[in-house]
């Protein structure tokens, strides 16, 4: 392969030329680290909260419940609000996080708002391992939850940016398999350190400065998005940047193309106000109820409480965190699939096949657990046991490979610049605050719903799927700047917000020159 890459060739009606760059790859591989801090700090949660020594110090009552028998019913063991809390919080910082986040990516640039994603993470990881009491450990998960606010901001508009449109989805996923690749990470050192008594616990959340350092020093390497150069007044070097990342001279066509999404988005004073304008709704609709369905599929919920989780049906502790690390594995492998195949079957066939998967295996655990896990005793056989163990790796397969990367990537890709960044930060609140609903509730839904918790998610997994077969159009291998013709104005139900487009535009800009429309 030469070293300037390999031609793609442009999607029909589109005359971009573009190679596949090393700079491409390697900026991308980079700002992806941003992922893998936000999936270990999903992971480690889950395992350090079945480790006793942890439970000692911070939740004693949570480990008399744990650890005495009969004390409490086999579902309710880990219902504790503090607990949960010490899961949440980080949500909860990173929702409020995002709204600053939203100003410093259109300001500032994509790359800058990510080096301060990795600052935060990095000094949240110092409070957490050095934790002595309730609230250090509280303050540790706010400051990474500001990282995560900022990084879900940034990175997924750096990849759909700066990656070629025939390849855009499979680049942007990239930053879903870091998470993957964080969480599996996280449990593979809660393995490990569940068995470093009394401190292993300070050694699972300290080990969350590795991604932390590397999104840090990648932000401060990687070039910043032609389309965030140009959008800043920064023509020239959007331009030369084009240029290297597209490994050709004849860059006019997409240069100017940007050029115009610039140009109509300053004349955007107010991007969040017009998130709201009649043009904006599909999108936006359908960016947040995507981030609402990704959470009530119940994934969060499986993967960091997992090893609470398993523990709760009966597994021993090092067994419940074994089988957390095959979820994991299971977990990456499955996000490879939706990178090699988003591009070429498309978004929707993936969300579609995944629905029925996810429904199929929930309802299987749902029936298994009623019939064999009570209050005070289970009756999980080995045989069972490991049945329940393939249910829960068939739906986070599916998972995976699909509302896992998809709700992250066709939001990032549908926005027009001028509402990109609003559009984005909006998506990245939505989808911290259901993570904090579920991430606050889980154990205590767990408690009362007891097997019950996995009808009510194939519940929802019906609804999201159905919105998808109806409502969501195909976004495979369109251009970002050419969504509104090619997408928005050509679907059956969203292009009657589309019909007076135009118009609306023009006014907006005359308005701004002090005319009359």
């Amino acid at each position: 392969m030469p070293a300037g890459g390999f031609s793609v060739a442009a999607p029909p009606g589109t005359e971009f030329e573009a190679k596949i760059t090393p700079i491409v790859i390697v900026s991308c591989i980079m700002a992806a680290t941003g992922g893998l801090m936000f999936g270990y700090d999903v992971g480690v949660s889950g395992g350090v909260t079945s480790m006793n020594d942890f439970l000692l110090k911070f939740f004693p009552k949570v480990y008399r419940k744990k650890n005495e028998p009969g004390l409490d019913s086999n579902y309710c063991k880990y219902d504790n609000q503090g607990l949960q809390l010490f899961t949440s919080s980080l949500y909860l910082a990173g929702l409020t996080a995002t709204f600053f986040a939203s100003y410093t990516t259109r300001r500032l640039g994509r790359r800058l708002t990510m080096l301060i994603a990795g600052i935060f993470f990095i000094i949240g990881v110092i409070f957490n391992g050095a934790a002595q009491n309730l609230g250090m450990l509280i303050v540790g998960r706010i400051l990474l939850g500001c990282g995560v606010g900022f990084a879900n901001q940034a990175v997924p508009l750096f990849l759909s940016e700066i990656a070629p449109t025939r390849i855009r989805g499979g680049l942007n996923i990239l930053f879903q398999l870091n998470v993957t690749i964080g969480i599996l990470f996280a449990n593979l050192v809660n393995y490990g350190t569940s068995k470093i008594h009394p401190w292993g616990w300070r050694l699972s959340l300290s080990l969350a400065g590795i991604p932390a350092v590397l999104l840090t020093v990648g932000a401060l390497f990687v070039v910043d998005t032609p389309n965030s150069l140009i959008e800043r007044g920064r023509l020239e070097e959007g331009k030369a940047v084009l240029r290297k990342i597209r490994g050709t001279d004849n860059i006019e066509p997409e240069f100017n193309e940007i050029l115009e999404a610039s140009r109509i988005a300053q004349q955007v004073k107010h991007p969040f106000r017009n998130l709201l304008k009649r043009r904006n709704i599909p999108q936006l609709t359908i960016a947040i109820l995507l981030q609402i369905f990704q959470q009530f599929t119940g994934i969060n919920a499986i993967m960091f409480y997992a090893p609470v989780l398993f523990n709760t049906l009966g597994f021993k502790s090092d067994a419940s965190l074994y089988s957390a690390v095959i979820t994991g594995a299971v977990n990456v492998l499955s996000t490879v699939v939706s990178i090699y195949s988003v591009d070429r079957v498309g978004r929707r066939v993936l969300l579609l096949e995944a629905g029925v998967q996810m429904f199929l295996s929930q309802v299987v655990i749902s029936v298994i657990l009623g019939i064999k896990v009570t209050d005070h005793s289970d009756n999980l056989s080995h045989g069972y046991a490991v049945f329940v163990v393939v249910m829960v790796c068939t739906f986070v397969s599916a998972f995976a490979w699909s509302w896992g990367p998809l709700g992250w990537l066709i939001p990032s890709e549908t926005f027009p610049l001028e509402t990109r960044s609003a559009g984005q930060s909006i998506t990245v609140c939505v989808n911290l605050l259901f993570t904090f609903v579920i991430a606050q509730a889980f154990l205590s839904m767990l408690c009362h719903l007891k097997y019950g918790i996995f009808a009510f998610f194939s519940g929802w997994v019906v609804v999201m799927s159905l919105f998808v077969l109806f409502l969501l159009p195909e976004t495979k291998n369109v251009p970002i700047e050419e969504m509104t013709e090619r997408v928005w104005k050509q679907h059956w139900f969203w292009k009657r917000f589309m019909d007076d487009d135009d118009a609306e535009k023009n006014n907006e800009i005359n308005g701004a020159k002090g005319l009359q429309p």
